[in-house]
């Protein structure tokens, strides 16, 4: 008879993994896991050994009863889970540099999760989510798939239309991140911060901001106009607003807003960084070594507080909190990207979105909000149809959908040079890309 929850992990060995670890360990008295797999690719398994030892040094420390297996086999890890978690990187870091090298050198903003970037990693990461999905329908079937890999939004909506499994939330550290800036912004507790959320993965809006109830939104929106009180993330560079524009557009952006709304200043700081030798993947690279030559510490048996570095603030505490309240219906209200279901009028219905929800034991209930505000409402259906172009691309292996999707991104600035990025990068990714066979044997 199982006495705890199994928890598995995908991308085991990512960096991320001790933040993951802490939350679980805080949370154990109401959260009662008692197992954690910890799964990667034969090309992570240092890192996953790595990683794996630390976790078990702080379970130890923490003195909880937590078991903590690692493997390379994947199905071992499923089989009768409880809850399936994913943060992998097909391709690693390698790939990622790709993403954001090769837009550049086309004067083209290289991102990982927005514009030819974005697109790219979904091609790769999408058949492999679909492959977990069905290895789970057939070793747990009943287990909710809590999906952390990047691009968040496209991965949770493939699942949901290309695969039947229909216990997915999709989950991004933006929200908690947007609602901790707010709170430190105002000097106030978290606790007493709510934002009421709408939008995309990565394209979300704060439609309005609380503090004890009670709405901050225009405060929040006139301080966040000084690039030294932005509400960003270590990834991203804060350069403020115009004042005038950010009250005119009346809702609160995500950091992600920065490459739509400052689109040539951000392209200019990236072509910056490009000349210099730097990507942010190669920043991530040392920070990642470094972070690694910690973890070897057999000394070390708690979460090193460099990590923030990593991009990954309040990741575990998303992730923790979110299936804490799944798992003790808890009914509390979170961001999460899920099944739109007609929440937000303007996006298809079986999209999905990243909204304000009731966390249930029986899953994620977005609170509809009619529609977004008409100024946001374009650029959200222009990202979608992206978006859908994008996860079409990924399962079929089509290189005209691949090309629909990168031209109708706004990132991209003609058919003509979305063409000649889509053939180098699919040239430069091939090994991850076998869905696209024929390109590569016709050199279309």
């Amino acid at each position: 008879m199982k006495t705890g929850l199994k928890i598995v992990t995908i991308g085991g060995g990512s960096s991320y993994t001790p933040e993951l670890i802490e939350g679980f360990i805080n949370y154990y008295h109401e959260l009662p896991v008692r197992e954690i797999w910890l799964v990667d690719v034969k090309e992570g398994r240092e890192k996953l050994e790595i990683v794996g030892n630390l976790a078990k040094r702080m379970v130890k420390k923490a003195g909880v009863p937590i078991e903590i297996h690692l493997t390379l086999n994947r199905k071992e890890a499923l089989k009768s889970a409880d809850f399936v978690t994913t943060q992998f990187r097909v391709g690693l870091l390698a790939a990622r540099g790709k993403d954001e090298s090769i837009p550049l050198k086309h004067g083209v903003l290289g991102q990982e999760t927005n514009g030819p970037g974005g697109l790219f990693k979904a091609l790769r990461t999408i058949p492999v989510i679909l492959d977990i999905c069905a290895e789970m329908e057939e070793l747990c079937p009943n287990a909710w798939l809590i999906n952390f890999t990047n691009p968040a939004g496209m991965v949770t909506e493939a699942v949901l239309r290309h695969s039947t499994i229909k216990k997915v939330v999709g989950l991004c550290n933006v929200p908690i991140g947007m609602e901790m800036g707010v709170a430190k912004l105002l000097d106030v507790d978290h606790n007493r911060v709510r934002i009421d959320f709408a939008g995309l993965n990565h394209m979300v809006y704060g439609l309005d901001v609380f503090v004890d109830g009670v709405s901050v939104k225009d405060q929040v929106i006139s301080l966040i106009t000084d690039p030294k009180k932005s509400i960003t993330m270590q990834n991203i560079h804060a350069m403020g607003w115009e004042p005038e524009f950010l009250k005119a557009l009346d809702v609160l952006p995500c950091p992600y807003h920065n490459y739509y709304y400052k689109s040539e200043e951000m392209l200019e700081k990236e072509l910056n960084n490009f000349k210099d030798g730097g990507t942010r993947a190669e920043v991530v690279k040392k920070l990642e070594a470094e972070l690694f030559e910690l973890y070897k510490n057999p000394n070390l048996a708690i979460k090193p507080p460099q990590l923030e570095k990593r991009g990954g603030a309040y990741y575990s505490e998303a992730a923790v909190r979110l299936i804490h309240s799944m798992y003790t219906d808890k009914r509390d209200i979170q961001a999460v990207n899920t099944r739109n279901n007609g929440a937000i009028a303007s996006i298809p219905f079986d999209s999905a979105v990243e909204i304000s929800c009731i966390i249930t034991k029986d899953g994620p209930k977005p609170i509809a909000i009619e529609d977004l505000p008409i100024q946001v409402r374009g650029l959200v259906q222009q990202i979608k149809s992206f978006e859908r172009a994008a996860i079409d691309a990924s399962v079929s292996g089509d290189y005209g959908t691949a090309l629909l999707a990168m031209t109708i991104n706004p990132l991209v600035p003609s058919d003509t040079k979305a063409k000649v990025i889509l053939d180098e990068m699919l040239e430069a990714h091939k090994e991850y890309l076998p869905q696209f066979h024929s390109f590569s044997e016709k050199g279309v």
